[in-house]
């Protein structure tokens, strides 16, 4: 045993002892200073005495650790038993350990001696701890100092103590850091109560074993009691069975701690936690649930601690993995196996420090349907049957029962009908024709459900030896496919599926067949093949997993394809008679070289020409004889092999040349002659030329003098423009001299280009002034003289410019809903604001500078724009507005008038009230405005700020009230509304603050009454976490006898409670409700009554307690004291027969 020891000079902040069956001494809670901590270690198969105030003494079963405080710093009195030795060993932090030792024994090496060994124990402090062996078959009674000689404490040696047991004491305010003080306490022992009677419920209980010695031995904090009146050990049936504190884990969870002094921290060590809930149980998933803990650390405050939840599947190797870690109280296991045992457990952890593991607790998910088996497999087939197997799925916890086998009856149809029904896992499929494939799929039931269909397979049945076909047959032949067909084979009946296999050779790839069809079909069309190329075919049938041998082979060749026209045609040697065409070959001959010339010709250049073929041969060049002198031909060339005939080409015009002429007589005149044009005549010819040109000229004839006559007005000179203004220009030309004829008028066209030109004056003036013509703006014009000839030909074209002017009315003058180019910081309102739009005029040359708004008597200045907002207006009022733009050439002239009218001002935000609360609800109401009267149609708009401290709508209506639900109990929220009308939206109201209430307690339900020994029972019930860290407190009220009221008899944190000093044969009531004590207001709020539970007390002999007669009806469905007699005297008539029957058998 090792007593651990630290000086202080101030009283500690000492952690609760280990169990509350390990009191602490009195001297270690009176604060006196200086104070020293005692740590006392006591090993495994050692046991710890502590004497009670009251004379018992408390026995402490190791291995554990007991905190201890000296009253006055001496070490405290330890008796040790003969052949032993205490030592006193101080290491190097100050820490002083005693340690009790045989005299054969050293203390450890890494502790030097600091007091000599022979500081022992006296008498005088027997009444402090003493330290005795264990021994489970003495029992020490109850001493006074001095009664007892020190060696009759001890019966056995103690163990050896190694260095490495030694725990030491790491901080002042941590020296119970160790894991056997990360356990929560143990519940308490209960004491026996003194049964009193109803009257006297609410007092307190008096201790009934007062003159009773127990002796309560703690082993790793968990507690056994033992009562005896002296001597030997405890009777069986007081003693009660082990108990692990809530949360510790066993020794086999235990993880190994870190001792070393120099690098531990000092931090909060988190206590064990209680066993796990599991619910919400499912095949595949479950719901674990937790309840906090509460860690103080070394500062006093609460450091941030998180939970991590172990799981552990029983069918696998045994170890536990962390699924969650977290700060949530509650997880949802998923992804579980059907029907399989699980167990889980959860540690808390703080700071990085891991708290020991609670009990597990173990569960068993629900059964399942089983799984999608695998597809059905063939094992054997033949022309009518097809056998199958199939491999049974997991039937997740419950015996797969039956097996669904469905298939589409070979109709390919999607379809699916039920073919076989039963707990076998194969199936022979009878009646079926050859080589016909059929659709399977199977599925799994079980006594939860119907698994899913597996996956669909087709099986095809055997069929007959298919005979050798027919060669495929030719069709058609193309230049790049063959259509070929065939027959079906005789000896397939009509029932029974064939596939036909056409392969080919091409012997420019390989000496070998490859398949180019596999299916039903008689026909087939071969493409992607080469012009005028042979190739060899041959069919294969199969029916079912049969093949025929391949048929005889079909020879076939492809034909050649239509040339292209033959290219280059030249025509040479041409006379007045004849001329020659020469031709290149085609650049595609078609795939054959063997190539035929056709040329054709036609006469004259009409559109309807008739054309006939003048040479046909395979020369490509030929002499066209005959022909007619100057004369016009057309030519074209195509050219013709196996595959037909190629396209022509392109024309090709040839003319024949005139022949020379003879001697021409001398020209006459013939008709008038015009200044520019006669008419001669000589032979039998009349030709209207001035110069006649020929191709072969003849000798000239005698030569004739001849006079024109006068022609029309010769080319006027460019007319002069002057531009007076924007929209007029003056346009003079001068007379121009006439061609022996006078002039009888001038024409004059004007437009802004050639394209536009138009007449715009005719006569005989040489001035005209145009007008309406726009600024800034090009114009040309040009000049025509006319006589009694005709019209001469026009002057040159000349071009103006109009000047620049000031800008056109402004068109589209209106009033818009918002303006279109908003700004933060002006904001905008329709009841002082105007928001104005136009449309740009023409500027007329000059860039546009600003807008002029003309609004009575005031005059508003915008810039370059094309909208704008008038401010700082009367609401409800009428304006009359006109606009007008201003260029570098100044202002245009103003718009139409505009009348527009102001908003009335939008409604004030109403009040906003709170009508009802609630723990999850509020319900808020508003008024009117106060500012204006609100109209009908007037809609208000909720907001509720949320957790980003955001306002977002909640309501949004005519309504005055609004309710809303799923708030959070004690919890403040923040609102602010808006009213809303057809003036605008108005201002938001100031922000409101409102609070929920808090919850209270859920109804329990009826106690559970088990009755005791004597008059006395036992009243339980159920119990409520804490909600929102308010601790829950229960009452518990009775109704017995004649009274008509209920009484408290009990009011407390417990969920239990014992009634004595009932009257037998009495009817009682018991109800419980629960009691919630609000921690911030020390308000406490009471939950409803819950139903309550009906007892009786009936005699019994028997000494262990049993169950009272607990009912949940109603007072008036008891018996009444004649059904009571009767069933008395029943129950005596039925004794005396039974006593009777076994006397006449004893006798």
């Amino acid at each position: 045993m090792f007593v651990t020891m630290m000086m202080m000079d101030q009283m500690l902040d000492l952690p609760p002892p280990l169990s509350n069956e390990v009191p602490m001494m009195h001297h270690m809670i009176n604060g006196d200073a200086p104070q020293q901590v005692i740590l006392v270690q006591v090993n495994p198969g050692e046991t710890f005495t502590i004497r009670m105030e009251d004379g018992a003494l408390q026995c402490i079963q190791g291995p554990a650790e007991v905190p201890m405080m000296s009253p006055n710093g001496s070490i405290p009195p330890i008796h040790v038993p003969p052949g032993y030795v205490s030592q006193v060993l101080e290491d190097n932090t100050g820490m002083r350990r005693v340690v009790v030792t045989p005299h054969s024994e050293c203390y450890p090496p890494s502790y030097s001696p600091a007091l000599s060994p022979s500081h022992h124990i006296h008498p005088p402090y027997l009444t402090h701890p003493h330290f005795i062996p264990a021994s489970h078959t003495s029992y020490y009674p109850p001493v006074s100092p001095g009664d007892v000689p020190p060696h009759q404490f001890y019966q056995h040696r103690l163990p050896p103590i190694f260095p490495e047991e030694i725990i030491p004491l790491y901080n002042i305010s941590t020296f119970m850091g160790h894991e056997e003080y990360c356990k929560p306490p143990p519940k308490k022992l209960k004491q026996p109560v003194e049964r009193t009677s109803l009257s006297q419920v609410t007092s307190p209980l008096s201790n009934s074993y007062k003159n009773t010695t127990a002796c309560t031995t703690t082993a790793n904090g968990y507690g056994k009691s033992h009562s005896s009146p002296g001597g030997g050990g405890g009777s069986p049936g007081n003693k009660r069975p082990d108990r692990r504190a809530r949360g510790s884990p066993k020794h086999s969870d235990t993880e190994p701690q870190d001792h070393d002094v120099d690098t531990r921290r000092v931090q909060a060590v988190p206590s064990g936690m209680d066993k796990p809930q599991v619910s919400n149980v499912q095949s595949r998933s479950a719901l674990v649930s937790w309840t906090p803990v509460s860690v103080l650390g070394s500062s006093g405050r609460v450091p941030s601690c998180g939970y991590e939840l172990q799981f552990k599947d029983k069918g696998r190797d045994g170890k536990y993995k962390v699924v969650y870690s977290g700060e949530e109280l509650q997880y949802t296991l998923t992804d579980l196996r059907p029907a399989t045992d699980y167990h889980v457990r959860v540690s808390t952890v703080c700071n990085s420090v891991k708290g020991p593991s609670s009990d597990a607790r173990a569960f068993t998910t629900h059964s399942a349907p089983p799984d999608t088996p695998l597809p059905p497999r063939l094992s054997h087939r033949t022309k009518s049957s097809l056998t199958l197997q199939w491999k049974p799925p997991a039937d997740n916890g419950s015996k797969i029962t039956n097996y669904v086998l469905e298939w589409d009856e070979g109709k390919k149809n999607s379809i699916f009908h039920e073919y076989y029904v039963g707990h076998q896992r194969h199936c022979k499929v009878m009646r079926l024709c050859p080589a016909v494939g059929y659709t399977f799929r199977v599925a799994a039931l079980n006594d939860i459900g119907t698994s899913g269909f597996s996956t669909e397979v087709v099986f095809y049945t055997t069929g007959s030896l298919p005979q050798t076909s027919l060669p495929p047959r030719l069709v058609q032949a193309g230049p790049s496919w063959v259509t070929l067909e065939w027959t079906r084979p005789n000896s397939c009946s009509t029932e029974e599926v064939v596939t036909y296999i056409l392969e080919m050779q091409d012997e420019t790839k390989g000496l070998d067949f490859q398949a180019v069809y596999s299916g039903l079909e008689l026909n087939r069309k071969v493409e992607s093949l080469r012009r005028n190329t042979q190739y060899k075919f041959r069919l294969i049938t199969c029916s079912g997993e049969w093949h025929s041998a391949p048929s005889s082979l079909l020879v076939c060749k492809t034909t050649p394809d239509r040339p292209g026209p033959p290219v280059n045609p030249a025509v040479n040697t041409v006379t007045y008679h004849s001329f020659c065409v020469t031709w290149e070959p085609p650049q595609d001959d078609g795939g054959s070289g063997d190539l035929t010339y056709v040329l054709e010709i036609s006469e004259g250049n009409s559109e309807e020409r008739q054309w006939a073929t003048l040479y046909r041969g395979p020369e490509r060049k030929h002499l066209c004889e005959d022909r007619k002198p100057a004369t016009s031909y057309s030519l074209r060339l195509s050219c013709v092999n196996v595959g037909g005939q190629s396209q022509c080409s392109d024309d090709l015009t040839v003319s024949t040349h005139f022949p020379p002429p003879g001697r021409c007589q001398p020209p006459s005149i013939v008709g008038n002659v015009k200044h520019k044009e006669m008419t001669l005549q000589w032979g039998e010819t009349v030709i209207f030329l001035y110069t006649l040109l020929f191709s072969f000229y003849g000798p000239y004839s005698e030569s004739v003098e001849i006079s024109t006559a006068a022609g029309p007005p010769g080319q006027c000179r460019p007319p002069a423009i002057n531009v007076t203004s924007h929209t007029c220009a003056d346009v003079t030309w001068e007379n121009k001299e006439s061609s022996g004829i006078d002039i009888s008028e001038y024409r004059l066209d004007w437009g802004r280009d050639l394209d536009s030109l138009e007449l715009v004056y005719s006569g005989t003036e040489t001035y005209f002034q145009i007008s309406n013509l726009e600024a800034s703006t090009d114009y040309c014009c040009r000049l025509q003289a006319v006589n009694q000839a005709g019209a001469g030909p026009y002057s040159d074209l000349v071009t103006c410019r109009t000047p620049a002017a000031a800008p056109d009315v402004v068109s589209g003058f209106r009033l818009v809903d918002h303006p279109l180019n908003p700004t933060e910081s002006e904001p905008f309102s329709h009841s002082t604001c105007l928001a104005l739009t136009w449309d740009e005029p023409r500027c007329n040359g000059a860039e546009m500078t600003s807008y002029s708004i003309s609004m009575g008597d005031s005059i508003i200045t915008a810039g370059n724009v094309t909208c704008h907002v008038i401010r700082d207006l009367l609401p409800d009022s009428e304006y009359s507005l006109q606009i007008r733009a201003e260029n570098e050439m100044g202002p245009g002239p103003f718009s139409q008038t505009l009348t527009v009218r102001t908003r009335p001002l939008p409604p004030s935000p109403p009040r906003l009230e709170c009508a009802a609360v609630g723990p999850q609800s509020l319900k808020l109401r508003w008024g009117f405005s106060s500012r204006s009267q609100l109209t009908d149609d007037t809609t208000y708009v909720l907001q509720m700020e949320d957790r980003n401290q955001r306002f977002v709508v909640v309501y949004r209506g005519p309504s005055h009230t609004f309710k809303l639900q799923r708030l959070s109990e004690s919890s403040r929220y923040r609102f602010r509304i808006q009213a809303v009308s057809e003036a605008g939206e108005g201002p938001f109201s100031d922000t409101y603050t409102f609070c929920t209430t808090k919850s209270l307690p859920q109804t329990l339900k009826a106690p559970r009454v088990v009755q005791l020994e004597g008059n006395a029972c036992e009243v339980t019930w159920e119990s409520i976490p804490p909600m929102r860290g308010d601790r829950i407190s229960y009452v518990l009220q009775v109704l017995g006898g004649r009274g008509s009221d209920y009484k408290q008899v009990h009011k407390g944190d417990e969920t239990s409670f014992q009634l004595s000093g009932l009257q037998w044969n009495t009817d009682y009531r018991v109800r419980v409700f629960a009691c919630r004590r609000c921690a911030d207001t020390l308000q406490e709020l009471c939950g409803s009554f819950g139903p309550s539970a009906h007892f009786n007390l009936r005699r019994s002999d028997a000494t262990l307690a049993v169950e009272a007669d607990v009912t949940r009806v109603p007072m008036g469905n008891t018996l009444t004291d004649e059904q009571f007699a009767g069933l008395m005297v029943f129950g005596v008539a039925s004794l005396s027969v039974l006593m009777a029957f076994l006397l006449q058998l004893l006798i």
